[in-house]
C-alpha cells in the first residue's frame, strides 16, 4: 500500500495518529483503539514510507540521519495536514504522524469552555496551555488565536515546530514562522518577533531556559504571549518555569512571573463511555491572591484557590470530571483515575 493510500485510510477512519514502526503493521489510533493496516513492515518498507513523507514535505531526508529525529509537517490536497516526528530506533527508521484538519476546529465541537475562549480578550501578559502530549494543547491555542484574528485588528506572530493550523488573515494579520525552516531556533525567532511590531505572539512550546526568559520579557513589554508546556496543573506549571532558572535567579523570576502570568489552562483527554475521548479542563486566572503565592513561593496553595470554587474565573478539573460523570459522558472509575484529589472526588460523586 502506498503512503498516500495509507494516510487516506487513516483519515477515513477518523484516526488521530498514524504509527509507522518496523516489525508491526502501519497502525492508526482511532479514539482509544489501535487499528492495523496491512502486513508487518520490514525495515526497508518502513524507511520507504518515511522517505515518501519527506518528499511530500519537500524536506532533506538526510536531516533524519544527521540528527536521529526530526519534526516536520506536510499536506495532501483534499485529505488533511499531517504533523510528523520521524526518528531512528534500533538502526531502523520510524515515524508517528498526527492528523490535523485543514479547517480550524470549532471550539464548541471540541468542548472548549467559554471561560477558555474568553482569554482571547486579554491584551497583554502570558497565557499558558498545558497538558500531556496529545491532549489538544495546539488545538486550544489555535482556537484562541482564531478568536483574536476574527475580533481584533492586530499583528499575530506564531512560532511553531512544525506549523499545524494555517491561519488566514481576517481582522488581523498573521505571520506564521516555522522552526527550523524559517528560523534557526525558537529563542532566535522570538527575539526577532519583538522587532516585528507584534500585538500577539504564539510560541508553540517553551522548550528551554533562553526561550522562557525571552518569553517573560516579551510579556513584560506589553505583548500578549501564548505558549504551551508539557505539565499538568497550574501549580506544577509555575514550578516548572521557576525551576528552569538557577537558584540565585529564582526569586527575581517569581516576581516577574507573578506580574506577567495571566492564566494557565490545563487539559487532558479522558475516555468516554462510548469509546471516544473528551477533553477536561482546569483554568487558573491570576488574581491578587495567586500573584502573592507565586511571588512568595507558596505555589502549593494555588490548588486550594482553584478548587475552592468561589472565584467564577476559575475552573477545577475535578469539578469538570464530576460534571461529566453526572452527564453520563464518562464513568465514575474514569473520573477517579484522572482526578487530582481522587478521595475527595469519590465522595462528591
Amino acid at each position: 500500500m502506498e503512503l498516500i493510500e495509507l494516510l487516506q485510510q487513516a483519515v477515513q477512519w477518523g484516526g488521530s495518529d498514524i504509527f509507522i514502526v518496523p516489525g508491526a503493521p502501519v497502525t492508526v489510533k482511532v479514539a482509544s483503539q489501535m487499528k492495523p493496516i496491512g502486513d508487518r513492515l520490514s525495515p526497508d518498507n518502513s524507511e520507504k514510507l518515511v522517505q515518501s513523507m519527506y518528499e511530500l514535505a519537500h524536506r532533506d531526508f538526510q536531516l533524519l540521519y544527521r540528527e536521529g529525529d526530526d519534526d516536520f509537517s506536510f499536506a495532501i490536497l483534499n485529505v488533511s495536514r499531517f504533523r510528523c516526528n520521524a526518528y531512528r530506533q534500533r538502526g531502523t527508521t520510524a515515524a508517528i504522524c498526527r492528523i490535523v484538519n485543514f479547517e480550524l476546529p470549532d471550539p464548541k465541537s471540541m468542548h472548549i469552555p467559554q471561560l477558555v475562549m474568553d482569554l482571547a480578550a486579554m491584551r497583554s501578559g502570558m497565557i499558558l496551555v498545558t497538558g500531556p502530549a496529545g491532549s489538544g494543547k495546539s488545538t486550544t491555542l489555535a482556537c484562541i488565536l482564531d478568536r483574536i484574528n476574527s475580533e481584533r485588528h492586530a499583528h499575530i506572530v506564531t512560532i511553531e515546530d512544525p506549523i499545524e493550523y494555517l491561519h488566514r488573515h481576517k481582522q488581523s494579520l498573521v505571520s506564521q514562522r516555522e522552526v527550523p525552516n524559517d528560523a534557526a531556533t525558537f529563542s532566535r525567532a522570538l527575539r526577532a518577533a519583538l522587532r516585528q511590531a507584534p500585538d500577539v505572539i504564539m510560541l508553540g512550546e517553551m522548550r528551554d531556559l533562553d526561550t522562557i526568559r525571552t518569553a517573560i520579557t516579551a510579556a513584560e513589554t506589553g505583548h500578549l504571549l501564548l505558549s504551551s508546556l508539557h505539565t499538568i496543573g497550574a501549580a506544577k506549571t509555575v514550578d516548572r518555569i521557576i525551576d528552569t532558572f538557577s537558584a540565585e535567579q529564582q526569586a527575581q523570576i517569581r516576581v516577574q512571573l507573578s506580574m506577567v502570568l495571566k492564566a494557565v489552562v490545563s487539559q487532558r483527554l479522558v475516555p468516554t463511555v462510548n469509546g471516544g475521548r473528551t477533553p477536561v479542563f482546569e483554568v487558573m486566572t491570576v488574581n491578587a491572591a495567586i500573584q502573592n503565592m507565586i511571588r512568595d513561593g507558596r505555589t502549593h496553595q494555588i490548588d486550594n484557590v482553584i478548587y475552592g470554587g468561589s472565584d467564577k474565573t476559575m475552573l477545577s478539573m475535578d469539578s469538570e470530571l464530576a460534571r461529566l460523570v453526572r452527564e453520563k459522558t464518562i464513568t465514575r472509575e474514569t473520573a477517579i483515575l484522572f482526578a487530582a484529589n481522587p478521595d475527595i472526588l469519590a465522595k462528591r460523586i
